[in-house]
């Protein structure tokens, strides 16, 4: 899977600002299969947790009732201060109407003696004490239920990855062979942090939103019913316009995201490809694609964007008219004196926040959906079949002599389609073992047969006369060096490399490894030696030095059967001359196995085995498989005709 197909599969980010929900409602949700199995299956990982996942619903329940509570308390300073005001008005209006009315002296300096109306200094102060405190409180369950949380997803993700680790270490490499590395990094990877965030955060905000929701409900009943009827009809207004544009919108969103998969794949091709491009003169193609995708991403960007974008103002727009209405109606039963002044304004504050944990529960669903999807393709790798385990009761061959026998041995990749049909073949230890044939014959298979990578359907493969099932997967595969075409090293230095091959190697076996193996002498000429660093890919040294340096690490391990697959294709005319002798060398004494497709590097072994089809159709040594004049003098002559008729 390249790197276009893993930015597909990316979650979404979790809702969390403004723009982000609107954002994430118009996007192409990816759905499960099933949901509801995956959801129970899922929620059996939190059952661990169930206690800590009780107590963190607690919190977020008591930090939404705090923060809900607060405008209700605020409408009681409100309407405190404003019967202060009123009180004051009053106050003045009489005293003015007494002096324009010239009343007596005495009723004027009455009025004038008495204590003017004020506020209520010490009810507003306990107000706002109160709502301190609610405040304080809502915050610190809010924290506590962020600490909870986090443990609770992390320890959940934590036995998933786990479980997901066992399991790959188990699964046969027929899994690996069937699949892309991209595609298992990417369940590995990408689905297992989309299923931490959304236990992380989407939980925790799913049930706080709906406490949220019904928290508000039930404080708008209590202010007046009347009201909240009155508020509760925008709704369906705003569902429908959310529907509407949500529906549009997702449509140039799946667009877009069509046309940046394409611009990634261009872009990753050309730029791989970017000297043959040059060399035959397309530069100009290239670009005028670019462009023309450009173009496709920027129209349909900008229609997802703008739908997406114009969601708010439309539901700003039907909440504004809804203000007007709550406004109106909450005046006119302030005036009957049926509800309190502050009531209105603890009414607008409900009414502002109810609709945002509405959308919010709505992308919530969404991101459930994809993490649901994620977890689905997460216990998919869990549901394979694993590989035979080993037996209980396993032998180990403390000095093995590489003695090999295929006894009827029969397999297959597909069940109607075999590849090899009854193998038989004796090998005698010390013996050098050449595997030729066309591709698909089945030379890679054999090894991998012999090391327990696949296992055979039927018959019985030995080593010194001990059935490789008898032996566990680790103590036989000790018993094996291999160095294949593909090479691997990993980001250290080039000694941590070499010494990959055997646990504890001193200094003096390491560079003696690398002397046997042509490769001391570029060692010595890199800037640091021994400690140079090979970057992530070991793209700082070249192909044939990296082959150089899988060599040195199977000649350190010292193994009783050596597997060289393809092992100097890699090489240079130059340096292939110069290891063969060392790899002679390390062959002596062990038995050695030589897949090669250049015909010209196996010349010396002591037996080469023709595979086609599945099937041993020839055997012999060099000599005796030229003068039959089969498929091996075919296959050898054909190679060098075909360089003759090049240089020609």
């Amino acid at each position: 899977m390249s790197e276009r197909d893993t930015q597909r599969q990316r979650p979404g980010p979790p809702p969390g600002g403004h723009m982000g929900r609107g954002h994430m409602m118009g996007r192409p949700v990816e759905k499960a299969k099933d949901f509801k199995g995956t959801f129970l299956r899922l929620i059996g990982y939190l059952k661990p947790e169930k206690y800590r996942f009780m107590a963190m619903t607690v919190l977020a329940v008591l930090s939404t009732v705090f923060s809900i509570v607060g405008p209700k308390i605020m409408g009681k300073a409100t309407t405190k201060i404003a019967e202060g005001v009123l009180a004051r008005y009053s106050y003045y209006v009489q005293l003015y109407t007494a002096i324009q009315e010239r009343m007596p002296v005495e009723v004027i300096n009455k009025l004038k003696n008495q204590p003017i109306p004020g506020f209520d200094f010490g009810y507003i102060e306990k107000i706002l004490l109160w709502l301190i405190v609610l405040y304080v409180i809502s915050a610190l369950c809010s924290f506590a239920m962020g600490y909870i949380m986090s443990g609770v997803s992390q320890n959940t993700v934590y036995k998933m990855r786990n479980d997901v680790k066992d399991k790959l270490d188990s699964l046969p490499l027929k899994y690996f062979d069937q699949r892309t590395h991209g595609e298992i990094l990417s369940r590995v990877t990408n689905d297992m942090d989309n299923i931490a965030t959304t236990l992380q955060q989407s939980l925790s905000q799913l049930i706080m939103s709906v406490v949220t929701v019904v928290g508000i409900l039930i404080m708008m009943l209590t202010i007046s019913p009347v009201i909240t009827v009155l508020a509760l009809v925008t709704l369906p207004a705003s569902g429908i316009i959310t529907a509407f544009i949500a529906k549009n919108s997702q449509r140039y969103f799946a667009d877009q995201q069509k046309c940046i998969g394409e611009m990634n794949g261009h872009v990753e091709e050309m730029y791989a490809g970017h000297k043959i491009v040059k060399a035959f003169g397309h530069e100009e193609d290239s670009i005028g694609k670019f462009k023309g995708i450009n173009k496709r991403l920027y129209d349909a960007g900008w229609k997802a964007q703008f739908m997406s974008g114009i969601i708010f103002p439309a539901l700003n727009f039907v909440n504004n008219i809804g203000y007007v209405v709550i406004c109106i109606a909450g005046g006119l039963l302030v005036a009957k004196r049926k509800i309190e002044i502050g009531d209105i304004q603890a009414f607008t504050q409900y009414i502002r926040q109810f609709t945002q944990p509405i959308i919010q529960v709505a992308n919530i669903a969404n991101v459930l959906q994809s993490t649901i999807a994620s977890a689905e393709r997460v216990f998919e790798i869990l549901d394979e079949l694993e590989q035979i385990p080993d037996k209980k009761d396993t032998q180990i061959i403390k000095f093995p002599k590489g003695r090999l026998t295929f006894e009827h041995v029969w397999f297959s990749y597909k069940e109607d389609a075999p590849l090899i049909e009854d193998l038989n073949l004796e090998i005698k230890e010390g013996s050098i073992i050449a595997i030729v044939g066309p591709t698909g014959a089945g030379k890679t298979t054999l090894v991998n047969l012999i090391m327990r990578f696949y296992e055979a359907d039927r018959g019985r493969i030995t080593i010194d006369g001990v059935d490789i099932r008898d032996i566990s997967r680790g103590d036989l595969r000790a018993m094996f060096g291999m160095v294949l075409q593909d090479t691997w090293l990993f980001n250290g230095t080039i000694r941590d490399n070499i010494a990959y091959g055997r646990e504890g190697a001193s200094e003096e076996e390491i560079i003696s490894a690398a002397k046997a193996a042509e490769a001391h002498h570029f060692i010595k000429t890199l800037p640091d030696g021994y400690d140079t660093v090979l970057n992530e890919e070991a793209t700082n040294i070249s192909q044939g030095q990296k082959q150089l340096l899988t060599i040195a690490r199977a000649v350190l391990a010292d193994p009783a059967i050596l597997i060289l697959d393809e092992a100097t294709s890699n090489i240079d005319t130059r340096t292939e001359a110069l290891i063969q002798k060392a790899m002679t060398n390390m062959m002596k004494g062990r038995t050695c196995f030589v897949i090669a497709h250049r015909l010209s590097t196996i010349r010396f072994a002591d037996i080469i085995l023709v595979m086609n089809k599945g099937a041993i159709i020839e055997q012999g040594n060099h000599e005796e498989l030229l003068a039959k004049g089969g498929f091996y003098a075919d296959l050898y002559n054909s190679q060098f005709t075909g360089r003759h008729l090049d240089a020609g």
